[in-house]
This record gives structure tokens, sequence and C-alpha cells, in this order.
């Protein structure tokens, strides 16, 4: 049997089955992480990979966006991986499992009801990390390209004639 056709002898169960036999997720090496539930990597410089994981899925928490896969997220957040950013970013993830222990009893990341998650959110909104790290992801989520068309943003116009050519009347809402 050729490898070709072996690889179409694969079923999706065959293929859940060899994958679900490696693990929840998995750490390789010191600062590199993987996620257990999307299909992203990466290295880590400054910050655990646990710490990490959950500044993903705060961000994740804040800005909600369904069709928006996590690699951007993570591209979002890896400014913070800095050796300037890490105490600041390990205090306050430290903080947010902390009072998510309080009041929904886990860890931030093992709370597994978004909505649940958001109240933990909600409750320290004031301090200055939640504040930082929401103010840092306007820029650093919504300012990369490739998360443009997700939205339906074209881009610039001033260098293609600006909006009376193109996207002026491309209202399709009303």
């Amino acid at each position: 049997m050729s490898d070709r056709e072996s690889l179409r002898r694969l079923t999706r169960r065959d293929l859940l089955k060899a994958t679900s036999a490696a693990g929840a997720s998995f750490v390789v090496g010191a600062g590199f992480l993987a996620a257990p539930n999307a299909a992203w990597a990466t290295q880590m410089d400054a910050i655990k990979p646990e710490t990490f994981a959950t500044l993903v899925q705060m961000a994740r928490d804040i800005y909600p966006h369904d069709k928006v896969p996590d690699e951007h997220y993570v591209i979002a957040v890896k400014g913070y991986d800095t050796p300037e950013s890490a105490d600041m970013i390990s205090t306050g993830i430290a903080a947010l499992d902390a009072r998510a222990q309080e009041l929904k009893g886990a860890n931030y990341l093992d709370i597994g009801w978004e909505r649940d998650r958001v109240d933990v959110l909600r409750s320290m909104e004031e301090d200055a990390f939640f504040q930082t790290v929401r103010g840092g992801l306007v820029t650093g989520l919504y300012n990369q390209k490739a998360v443009w068309p997700i939205f339906g943003y074209e881009g610039s116009s001033f260098e293609h004639g600006g909006y009376i050519d193109r996207g002026f009347d491309d209202i399709n809402w009303i």
C-alpha cells in the first residue's frame, strides 16, 4: 500500500484518536507554548508559558471575535513578552487568577464559560493591569492587516483615490 493510499484511509476518527493520545496540551522546552485547543504556537522569552496562555485568553475575552483566529490575539499580546513587561504581566495574571479563584473557584484559564471569565474581568476593569492590556489590544489586534479582511475593512483608501472611488457607497447594512 502506498503512502497516498494509507492517507486516504485515515478517517477523522483515527486522526482524533491519534492526536488526543498526545495529550490535551503540551509545552516543549523552556519558553515554547503550543495551544491545547487552537492552531498556534509561540516562543516566549520573558513570560512563563502558562502566564502567556492566560494573557491570550484574556485578550480574546476582552475583544471577542469568533471569526478572528487565536494567532492574531497571540500577535497582539506578544509585545508584552519583554523583560521590561514581564513583572507587570506576571503580577497582573497572578492577581487575575486570585480574583478568579475568589469569584469562581478556579484559575482564570480553567474557567470554562466565557461569561464567567468576563465576570472576573469586569471585577478588575478599573485595575491598571487590565487597562494596560485592554489599551494595548486596541492597536495590537486591530492594526494587523491580516485581520482587516475578517471585518470587511479594505485598508486605507488614500493611495487609491480616496473613499469617493473606493468604499464610499459600499454600505450594505442599511
